[in-house]
Parts: structure tokens; C-alpha cells; sequence
């Protein structure tokens, strides 16, 4: 039987607001300052979707720790100057969430400040109040399954009841992982090709997605159970 979805479960950067295009373009600048060259690819296929924390590591594997301290401390502050000076939803977006009838939350690999500031800057984050998740309340940031089993827990959803909306491979694999359903959103500058898979629907326009949610709802003969009469 097809399960209902009764949770989407939304990545935040890339998904909500456009702030991947943000964070590639100031990773490349940083690798070219201190000393490790990234093409706007590489800086996808590595960082997009993973945790500030494996990010570091990925640095401090390459450069050291002192750089690795200097290039998280950097980006976090070019960063914030680029969201300050121009940060939108994605194109999209807040049609498809009035449009949405199921509940919804969020759950990213960034940390609640960072959240706070562009879900803020763009004017989402009072949808969203209280039912944001960040990898920094779980062991282990995505691939792992930790973060989206945390938000379906802490929702009060089975998990093969969520659906995921992603931009990233890790953050597909994750769900996959999780047992949930994933959206891989195409919009942003993770190719399509690495989105698909099992258990995944890839799609280009966040407007498309409450279809794509109710496609995915059984019947309502199979939703109800059946009543004796």
C-alpha cells in the first residue's frame, strides 16, 4: 500500500533561498586565495550539501588546521556580505509553499545563526518557526540519515511517511537513507544527473512541487481505513 505523505521536509540553502550560487562563488574565491584552485564543479561536487564542520575537514586534509580555520572564518563572513546584499527565495518557492497542504519543516546542514539570517533576509522564517533542524543537534551531518530522521522524530512522522526536498547528492543520499522519499530540485547548480536514483523524483521549478506531492498521495479508499458496517 502507498503510504501518505504527511511531512515535507525542506534543505534550506538551495532549496528555500538562493544562496547555493552565493556560497559556490565565494568558495571558489576562498580556494584561490589560500592556496587550493576549485573550479565552480569541483566546488560542488565536494561542499554542496555537507556540513560546515566536514567542510573544514575537507580543507584542513588539504591545507591544514590554521588554514582551515582562516577559510571557515572567511566564508562565513564573505558570505554574510553577499546574503546582506542581495538574498531572494527561490524562484518558486513561496508559491508552492501556500500551495502545499501537508506540514512542513526544515532541516540543513547549516546552523540555526546561519538559518536565522537568510531564512530571515528573505522573509521565510516565520513560516517556518519552530520546526527548523540543524546538523549541529545530530552526530553526523548528511549522507548520514541523522538530521532527517531527527526532524521526522521530532514532527512526530514515520519516516517512510516524509518526503524530502534536496539540491545536493548528499542531501538525496541522506534521505535515502533515511527511509524517505526524495524531490531532487534541478533549479540550482547541482546537475540533474546528480540527483537521480532510487526513490527519487528530480524536478526543475518549485512551482511544480504541491503537484508533485499530491501525485504521490494514495486514493482515498487506501488513505481511510474501511469502516464495518
Amino acid at each position: 500500500m502507498v503510504k501518505p505523505i504527511e511531512l515535507v521536509i525542506f534543505d534550506c540553502d538551495g532549496v528555500l533561498v538562493d544562496s547555493e550560487r552565493i556560497a559556490v562563488r565565494v568558495q571558489v574565491a576562498l580556494g584561490t586565495e589560500l592556496g587550493w584552485p576549485l573550479t565552480e564543479d569541483e566546488v560542488v561536487a565536494r561542499f554542496i550539501g555537507r556540513s560546515h564542520a566536514a567542510i573544514g575537514e575537507q580543507v584542513a586534509a588539504r591545507l591544514g588546521p590554521e588554514t582551515a580555520a582562516v577559510w571557515s572564518a572567511r566564508f562565513e563572513q564573505l558570505h554574510r556580505e553577499a546574503v546582506d546584499l542581495g538574498l531572494a527565495p527561490v524562484d518558486g518557492l513561496p508559491e508552492a509553499l501556500d500551495a502545499l497542504t501537508v506540514p512542513t519543516c526544515v532541516a540543513s546542514s547549516g546552523s540555526h545563526d546561519k538559518m536565522r539570517h537568510t531564512l530571515g533576509r528573505t522573509g521565510l522564517y516565520e513560516r517556518f518557526a519552530g520546526r527548523i533542524y540543524s546538523s549541529t543537534e545530530v552526530p553526523r551531518g548528511k549522507p548520514a540519515p541523522d538530521l532527517f530522521l531527527h526532524a521526522a522524530r521530532r514532527m512526530g512522522v514515520d519516516p517512510e511517511r516524509c518526503v524530502v526536498v534536496e539540491d545536493s547528492r548528499p542531501g538525496v543520499d541522506a534521505a535515502r537513507a533515511a527511509g524517505m522519499r526524495a524531490f531532487g530540485y534541478a533549479g540550482g547548480p547541482t546537475p540533474a544527473a546528480r540527483l537521480e536514483g532510487c526513490d527519487t523524483i528530480v524536478f526543475h521549478d518549485m512551482r511544480e512541487l504541491p503537484a508533485l506531492v499530491a501525485e504521490r498521495q494514495p486514493p482515498l479508499d487506501q488513505a481511510l481505513p474501511v469502516l464495518e458496517r
